[in-house]
């Protein structure tokens, strides 16, 4: 898989969040989105996976051929703190949910998912009583663990306490590999793996 950007930029009203951002991502190589809080590391992951569309230049994906841009989510999995879970769904239920949409990735199967989140406890426990930290893992799980050809993570270690970060990064180590993976962070514990890092001050 590989996404290109010619030119790119996407504005808020008069406001420019980037623009003239000209790259490639890859397949077999992670990268790290960089900046402060506000700086725009969001808008451009939701440019890339297709939610936004760019207010200047060129956005393509390809695989063996193009994809249509509205048929990206297909080849996509995401883990970001806006993006909600169904609060009235139990954990078994939302993997259930979730999977009826992706593929597991080979060797995972709902109850492997479940014991990778340590959460054998609270397969039967609604959401809404889950801590924010358990949360998160439901959020990474499930986007690592589905088998797409893309990994978008956004701020990957909000509410994770160091128990919860090492966890993630084994996650990354298990189910990150021969994926094109892209971290949005400005925290290095989440992106110190990375294999090439985009500073999104630069294009502003």
């Amino acid at each position: 898989m590989k996404i290109s950007l010619n030119n790119v930029g996407r504005r808020f009203n008069k406001e420019w969040i980037f623009k003239n951002l000209s790259t490639e991502f890859v397949t077999g190589k992670s990268y790290a989105i960089l900046g402060p809080n506000g700086s725009g590391k969001s808008t451009l992951l939701s440019v890339l996976t297709g939610s936004l569309t760019p207010s200047e230049g060129e956005i393509t994906y390809q695989a063996e051929e193009n994809i249509p841009v509205e048929d990206i989510y297909q080849h996509i999995s995401l883990a970001a703190p806006y993006l909600e879970l169904v609060e009235t769904f139990t954990l078994k239920e939302i993997i259930d949910f979730h999977f009826k949409f992706k593929n597991f990735a080979a060797g995972v199967n709902a109850k492997e998912l479940i014991a990778i989140l340590g959460l054998e406890k609270s397969a039967n426990k609604e959401i809404k009583y889950f801590s924010s930290g358990m949360k998160q893992r439901t959020k990474l799980a499930l986007a690592c663990c589905a088998n797409t050809p893309i990994l978008f993570l956004d701020e990957p270690t909000s509410n994770l306490d160091v128990q919860g970060v090492n966890w993630y990064l084994e996650l990354i180590e298990n189910f990150a590999k021969d994926r094109l993976t892209i971290i949005g962070s400005n925290q290095i514990q989440e992106y110190d793996f990375c294999t090439e890092q985009l500073q999104i001050a630069d294009y502003k």
